[in-house]
């Protein structure tokens, strides 16, 4: 459980917060700079405890997902696409759960 930063073929970074499983449960935009990438880990572990932080939404093809919000509106994570309302709801409560992790591998 915790976040793992990892480099794109692009060259740019970006962070994914894993449950206790090891499943992905929110992942983020890619970053120019890893020290960005970090901020965003920060900004999660300080947001993800805030209920009204989460948008809940509907994809096209009718899957949920939802996003993470900071204080300015800025999205700072994305979740998987779900089969359900209730399973997207079961995957903000795991963010809640694990979003506070101090624990960051760095596979850059």
């Amino acid at each position: 459980m915790g976040y793992e930063i990892t480099k794109a073929s692009n060259g740019q970074f970006r962070f994914a917060l894993k449950a206790g499983n090891g499943e992905v449960i929110l992942h983020s935009e890619t970053y120019v700079q890893k020290a960005s990438a970090q901020n965003g880990i920060q900004s999660v572990q300080k947001n993800s405890q805030e209920d009204g932080r989460y948008e809940r939404k509907t994809a096209s093809d009718g899957r949920a997902y939802f996003t993470l919000k900071a204080a300015n509106g800025e999205v700072i994570g994305t979740s998987e696409m779900y089969s359900s309302e209730s399973a997207r709801d079961a995957g903000i409560l795991a963010v809640k759960t694990s979003g506070a992790s101090t624990e960051v591998e760095d596979k850059s």
